[in-house]
């Protein structure tokens, strides 16, 4: 019961605890400090790849072509039109109503 009372009369920072002006600031940790440069080195090696690809322009231009890529995705999109239904119009519904249209 003690504890809770403590804790009741305990100042603490109006709203949301870490925006704002009356904020906590958490301190830095060896932790975090760690993987912060991890993430950054890690960046930085994306950079690299990025900067200095392995294929040049003029390989890398023809390389799905090679690979059938494009005629795979079609292939599969024109199995997966045959398995839906036909699109059907508003006048083929109604055909069968159409029995005897005789104006004159």
């Amino acid at each position: 019961m003690r504890l809770s009372v403590v804790n009741l009369f305990k100042k603490s920072v109006n709203g949301h605890i870490f925006r704002g002006k009356y904020r906590l600031v958490k301190r830095v940790t060896e932790r975090a400090t760690q993987t912060q440069i991890r993430e950054y080195e890690q960046t930085e090696a994306n950079m690299k790849l990025l900067l200095h690809p392995y294929l040049t322009k003029e390989q890398s231009s023809g390389h799905a072509k090679e690979l059938g890529k494009k005629e795979a995705i079609v292939a599969k999109w024109r199995e997966e039109q045959l398995k839906m239904k036909p699109h059907v119009t508003i006048a083929e519904r109604l055909a069968h109503l159409r029995v005897k249209d005789v104006w004159d």
